[in-house]
């Protein structure tokens, strides 16, 4: 039976070979995705165990006592507005601890640089960035301590005593605990748990148009192949028969798309690394497949593509007869629309409810979300009707009134061909609109405001010492080309931070920053820092003169909240933080280096917009990410839609043809098939999309108290080009028309 199955899937004609072509190509998509998918969290979880060393303060004693302690000490820099690993070392002992990458620890004066560092430290001026490092690079840390090749850190040689002044600490042993398995506060590494979430979104969205591609290409011809299963049921074929060839038919195809999917991924596999949705690309080589990934897809997309075989032609196997006799399916109901309701109704009923939890927050959010997807999938075939409904009864064109007649017929086969839109549609809208407002509230800022021009050092109190004088602020500072002021914070003796009166946040709610001071002249001298109250002579400031000002970096005429002191009282107050304005990038690194070597402890001097641009950065991948879903899919989509137009106008030959004989003209044809596709795939994507962004707008109620802004007009652009191309590709199968209703085929069939 198996060697009969074959022939007659192999021997049945042209037909016979784009079938089995068509359902090639949909697998071997859903198998290049899905292995990039499987790729991509193991590509995750080997970069962050390779971030696991950075984490060696916090690791635990070596259970070996002879080991000699290593002074230890990470802190973060920063160049250009990217992160810099600054990790500095020093031996006690000639068995000290050797961090992975390098063969042996660095004596003092000597340092250990990423590639990509070397190769910025090579290309920038010294005094810009060189000169922060003490001493000379004496070789280069290799790949297995590198989390990306676009890593920047370095490894610095100091003596026990620099250290110790420093305020490091001394370890034993190296982590080499992956942070996602860390239970000792690591702080340097990746969210493992909610970048498998993200992929794990990503995958559903980009499979989900792939299996209807896949569902849709098992159904090509469907009428004619369940006329030929009926046939053999009617001259004693038994029903494991019909399905064994049915199964062959398919596991042939699906044999061949999984090998092309397999051979699509690893030529995809370099561009798929350089995508750094962690905050970093990927080595290629992380995006590596394990024995069970590959089974798991080599054995389960060829069966899964049996199962959709049987399902697509179950009435062949409970009655042959059955295929013959056919009527209207029954009309969807209104009940379809509970679940989208009820998710709409979770997200509203949080909105000044926010759970205290991120569990919480989690179960919240996306359980609410997952209601209103499978509610939009749900209600796509009731949408679809009364689209139809409504195309029928304003028709005023024979074409109009087929179409809207045979969508009101079956909504349901008419939504499965663009219901893969859905998830895209939904998945992106959401996604869009969620960045969108969230970047435009606390997103990186304009690169000429001087959230991004100017950059503070802050003497933490809890960081011990004394805050340093006047005097000892590098007089150099003042006269670097590009420095347009140098201004002195300082720190206000208050017991709590001034309320927070800032994007609608109710009190009694404080600001995170703890409030410096400043006399009003100063501010009006330095001009784009804000301004005192009317009356005013002093201000209660943010240390880096910028606090919330980072969320509404447009407002340069903030004012500042009145400190009750008297101008001359401010001058003798300790220093709480020194900030330099700049007009360029060379002079902000040029201050930061001379900051950073006259004040070596604490962290960093950065601006607000490096400090702000991290988790914006993060949330443009993101976003990176939901274009990628949507212009994949999209596309898919029309694949999808064509494939059904296709096998409906192979269904259909004969019913065109007498049309054609009657004297319907081809172009009314033509508009009928035209707007069967129409209708679902605009009424789809409206309503996907008006979905996604009320969705949006009630997440970023509840969770942020924001209200949706409207995403760019890129976001438009895409939807509507993504559109078009899935009719172009529609467009192209109408052509059929002109060959399959000629009246050879009346007369034939």
């Amino acid at each position: 039976m198996i060697r009969f199955a074959v022939r007659l899937s192999l021997a049945g004609g042209r037909e016979a070979a784009t079938r089995l072509a068509v359902i090639a190509t949909a697998v071997a998509l859903g198998v290049g995705m899905l292995l990039a998918t499987l790729a991509g969290m193991n590509a995750v979880n080997a970069q962050n165990q390779r971030y696991a060393w950075l984490n060696t303060a916090v690791a635990p004693a070596a259970a070996d006592s002879s080991i000699d302690p290593l002074w230890w000490l990470i802190r973060e820099d920063y160049y250009h507005g990217d992160s810099i690993g600054r990790v500095e070392v020093a031996a006690t002992g000639p068995d000290a601890p050797v961090p992975p990458g390098i063969p042996r620890l660095p004596g003092p004066g000597e340092y250990y640089v990423s590639p990509a560092l070397g190769e910025l430290l090579r290309t920038t001026p010294a005094a810009q960035l060189g000169d922060r490092f003490p001493g000379h690079q004496v070789g280069t840390i290799g790949r297995v301590a590198l989390p990306s090749p676009d890593s920047l850190l370095i490894v610095i040689g100091r003596t026990p005593t620099d250290l110790e002044h420093l305020g490091a600490g001394k370890v034993t042993q190296i982590m080499d605990t992956s942070p996602s398995g860390c239970s000792r506060g690591c702080y340097v590494g990746i969210n493992h748990d909610g970048m498998a979430l993200v992929l794990s979104i990503v995958a559903v969205a980009l499979l989900f148009p792939v299996l209807i591609f896949i569902g849709t290409a098992t159904r090509l011809a469907a009428t004619r192949r369940e006329q030929r299963f009926a046939a053999m049921r009617l001259i004693g074929a038994t029903p494991r028969q019909i399905s064994v060839i049915s199964a062959v038919e398919s596991v042939l195809a699906a044999a061949v798309g999984t090998a092309v999917g397999f051979g699509l991924f690893l030529a995809l596999r370099p561009g798929l690394a350089a995508i750094p949705f962690t905050g970093e690309r990927f080595f290629t080589a992380d995006l590596s497949l394990a024995v069970g990934d590959v089974l798991a897809v080599a054995l389960g997309i060829p069966l899964g593509a049996v199962v959709a075989s049987w399902l697509a032609l179950r009435r062949v196997q409970i009655s042959p007869l059955g295929v013959a006799r056919r009527v209207t399916p029954k009309p969807p109901r209104a009940w379809r629309l509970i679940p989208l309701v009820a998710g709409l109704a979770e997200l509203t009923y949080f909105i000044g409810r926010r759970p205290p939890t991120t569990n919480g927050q989690l179960t919240a959010y996306l359980s609410g979300f997952l209601l209103i997807l499978t509610g939009l999938l749900l209600a796509g075939p009731w949408l679809t009707m009364l689209g139809a409904r409504l195309l029928a009864g304003r028709a005023s064109r024979p074409a109009t009134l087929i179409a809207g007649r045979r969508l009101a017929d079956n909504p349901k086969a008419a939504f499965r061909s663009v219901s893969g839109l859905i998830v895209a549609l939904f998945v992106t809208s959401v996604a869009t609109g969620i960045i969108t407002t969230y970047v435009a509230n606390r997103g990186e800022p304009r690169t000429d405001s001087v959230a991004a021009t100017s950059l503070s050092k802050s003497f933490e109190p809890e960081e011990g010492g004394p805050a340093p004088t006047a005097d000892q602020i590098p007089a150099g500072l003042a006269t670097i080309p590009g420095v347009r002021s140098v201004t002195l914070v300082r720190a206000n003796p208050v017991d709590t931070p001034p309320p927070l009166e800032v994007n609608g946040t109710e009190p009694p709610a404080y600001r995170w920053w703890w409030p410096g001071i400043i006399t009003c002249a100063e501010l009006d001298r330095l001009a784009v820092f804000g301004t005192c109250p009317a009356g005013a002579r002093a201000a209660a400031v943010a240390d880096d003169l910028i606090g919330e000002r980072a969320w509404d970096l447009t407002n340069d005429s903030y004012v500042w909240p009145a400190a009750d002191m008297d101008p001359a009282q401010v001058d003798r107050l300790p220093i709480r933080s020194v900030v330099v304005d700049t007009t360029s990038r060379a002079a902000f690194e040029q201050a930061r280096t001379m900051l950073i070597n006259a004040f070596p402890t604490g962290r960093a001097p950065l601006s607000t917009a490096e400090w702000e641009s991290n988790s914006a950065r993060q949330m443009v991948r993101f976003q990176q990410l939901a274009n990628v879903v949507m212009l994949a899919s999209l596309p898919i989509a029309g694949c999808s839609l064509s494939v059904s137009v296709a096998g409906g106008l192979s269904d259909r030959k004969r019913p065109f043809s007498m049309l054609r004989l009657s004297g319907v003209q081809l172009r009314t044809l033509r508009r009928v098939v035209a707007l069967e596709t129409v209708v679902p795939l605009l009424v789809v994507a409206a309503v996907a999309t008006g979905m996604g962004f009320l969705a949006a707008h009630l997440f970023l109620r509840a969770q942020l108290g924001y209200t949706l802004l409207a995403p760019d007009g890129s976001f438009y652009l895409m939807v509507a080009g993504g559109l078009a191309v899935s009719l172009g590709i529609v467009a192209l199968t109408l052509p059929l028309l002109r060959r399959i209703t000629g009246p050879e085929t009346a007369r034939n069939e």
